[in-house]
């Protein structure tokens, strides 16, 4: 048993990213039994009830809800910062090279360790990661995951075209693979399973009946691949699917959309494709950062928000600069500001929902994690810069909360971090 003390914000009423009301609890106290917060109330109240507890002083800086990335890619780390380009001539040139590499199992751990290292620096505490296309390095990546007790849902990534020869597979294989995979990892301690075509561009009509055949004999996997990232993209995936009447719909065809999708970008969605993930319950993945270092365009959050379609935050990783999803907050914001009157104006509180409950709502997992409620896993991120550091002035001189919140998003990096709790079980710090 242990009180944790500090200043909490977190956003659990949330279910839209505009007007969100932010929850603040300071020189508070939270009780954390077997990784569940069972009580939070005033310091002196908890301490007075439980005077034989452990206590761990965080009330130097803030305490977040665990942040939770909805896309990023496992094999993509060392391709970060490569600049100039738009989608399909970086996946050409940077990315998939890179990805090829994964086939040894040697080079792939490395990439795990540097991969989950990341996460785990930037306060990710849960994350829908875009695995390998080989089953040895997924098995790594889960391996890793395991050891270090991050919240991971992932999978093999598939495709049977219009990529590299060593990165694709066939309807067959992928089906034994995936399967194979979900048995040794679907539902082991805080991993999950995802189908994951890389996106229709790359994937057949029999792929993606392939994929629909995991998720119908595997109970509890997820979907996640990639959707309306960028018009020559789009233009592509049209002339491959004639009789689709749009990009979601490629998808959507062979069962592949609803409650466990989580489709990434859709920054050139059109209304009908926004009507269809709604009514499916299908969540979305931003990745602003991405977004912007591709040209790929400004996402239409108002639209989205509009039709009532799920958004949460990813990094993207190769494509972004990072795995901060602080800076992701940081550019969602900045976007829906250059949009003027057709971007949704975004708050501190939205941001803060973006990046934590939003992404929960998304991946299922809101019983369990994005807020500090009791009955929640202690999953949470401490952020304490140092002393005379630029956000440790903003954080002295702030207003109110939502001031100290805003000045958290605009200038905290992994470097901030002083602390990572998943399930109480400290990761970081």
């Amino acid at each position: 048993m242990t009180l944790y003390l500090g200043t909490f914000l977190d956003t659990p009423d949330a279910s839209g990213p505009s007007g969100v009301r932010l929850r603040t609890e300071t020189d508070a106290a939270l009780r954390v039994v077997d990784g569940v917060i069972t009580a939070r109330g005033p310091v002196a109240d908890l301490r007075a009830a439980h005077p034989d507890d452990d206590v761990v002083d965080l009330r130097e800086g803030l305490v977040l809800p665990g942040l939770v990335d909805t896309h990023v890619h496992f094999p993509q780390v060392r391709a970060i910062g490569a600049l100039g380009m738009p989608l399909l001539e970086w996946l050409d040139r940077c990315a998939l090279p890179e990805e090829t590499r994964l086939a040894s199992v040697g080079y792939a751990r490395e990439v795990a360790t540097e991969f989950v290292g990341g996460l785990v620096g930037a306060g990710t505490t849960t994350a829908l990661v875009f695995g390998s296309h080989f089953a040895s390095a997924v098995d790594v990546l889960f391996e890793e995951v395991d050891r270090v007790g991050l919240r991971v849902t992932a999978g093999l990534v598939v495709s049977d075209r219009s990529l590299p020869e060593p990165l694709l597979s066939t309807p067959e294989r992928t089906y034994e693979e995936s399967v194979a995979l979900t048995r040794r990892w679907h539902g082991r301690g805080r991993t999950r399973y995802a189908v994951t075509p890389r996106f229709s561009y790359s994937a057949s009509d029999d792929l993606l009946d392939a994929c629909a055949s995991v998720m119908k004999d595997v109970p509890g996997t997820w979907f996640t691949s990639h959707v309306n990232e960028n018009q020559a993209e789009i233009a592509e995936v049209a002339r491959l699917f004639a009789e689709a009447e749009h990009y979601v719909d490629t998808y959507d065809r062979h069962g592949l959309v609803g409650p466990s999708t989580v489709l990434a970008h859709n920054v050139h969605a059109t209304d009908r494709e926004l009507g269809l993930l709604a009514a499916q319950g299908a969540s979305v993945a931003h990745c602003p950062t991405s977004n912007s270092a591709l040209g790929s365009g400004l996402f239409p959050l108002r639209s989205h928000a509009e039709h009532g379609v799920r958004v949460a935050l990813g990094c993207d990783v190769g494509a972004g600069t990072g795995f901060s999803l602080f800076k992701e907050g940081l550019q969602a914001y900045f976007m829906q500001q250059l949009l003027g009157a057709a971007g949704l104006p975004l708050a501190s509180p939205d941001l803060l929902f973006l990046a934590t409950r939003a992404g929960a709502l998304a991946l299922g997992l809101d019983h369990e994690v994005g807020d500090l409620s009791v009955g929640r896993q202690f999953d949470a991120v401490w952020v304490r810069p140092p002393a005379g550091d630029p956000l440790d002035v903003g954080l002295r001189h702030a207003s109110c909360a939502e001031d100290a919140l805003a000045k958290t998003f605009a200038l905290a990096t992994p470097g901030h971090v002083a602390g990572v709790w998943v399930g109480g079980d400290r990761v970081k710090g």
